[in-house]
């Protein structure tokens, strides 16, 4: 009898409250020149192209140079609806080829937005990814009081 591996998947979902109005918020994913000084950045990091095609279907790509490795970003966003929902496919070639869908919920609250991020994630990646979407809207959150 054979036996087939399935791999499934956990939904990670983290939330975060910026003093942004849900427009700048929603905004800074899809313009380039922004969304290249916090998505996937990192300190030590060169920022080599930031290319966005902000349409349902179009494609985003993010390359940075990390300690002398182009590190690729990239995927295609299947759901624009300013300023409320944005969703995309997500994959980093270099460490596994198969992509994974994000989710973007914004909320206007009081003084700001609630942003809710979903992704697809293994289990065992689901810790590490928290973090980094944690760090990631960090950055946003930075970005935005300038």
């Amino acid at each position: 009898m054979q036996r087939e591996a399935h791999n499934t998947m956990d939904m990670l979902e983290v939330e975060y409250q910026f003093r942004a109005t849900p427009e700048r918020v929603f905004d800074a994913w899809l313009d380039p020149k922004t969304a290249g000084e916090w998505l996937f950045a990192t300190p030590k990091g060169e920022m080599l192209e930031v290319s966005i095609d902000p349409v349902k279907g179009g494609k985003w790509r993010i390359v940075e140079r990390r300690r002398g490795e182009d590190i690729l970003h990239t995927g295609e966003y299947t759901r624009i609806e300013r300023p409320i929902i944005l969703g995309f496919t997500f994959a980093v070639p270099q460490q596994d080829e198969r992509s994974v869908h994000v989710s973007i919920e914004i909320e206007p609250t009081p003084g700001g937005c609630l942003l809710m991020l979903g992704h697809d994630v293994m289990p065992e990646d689901k810790e590490r990814s928290i973090e980094g979407w944690l760090k990631i809207l960090k950055a946003l959150d930075r970005e935005l009081r300038y």
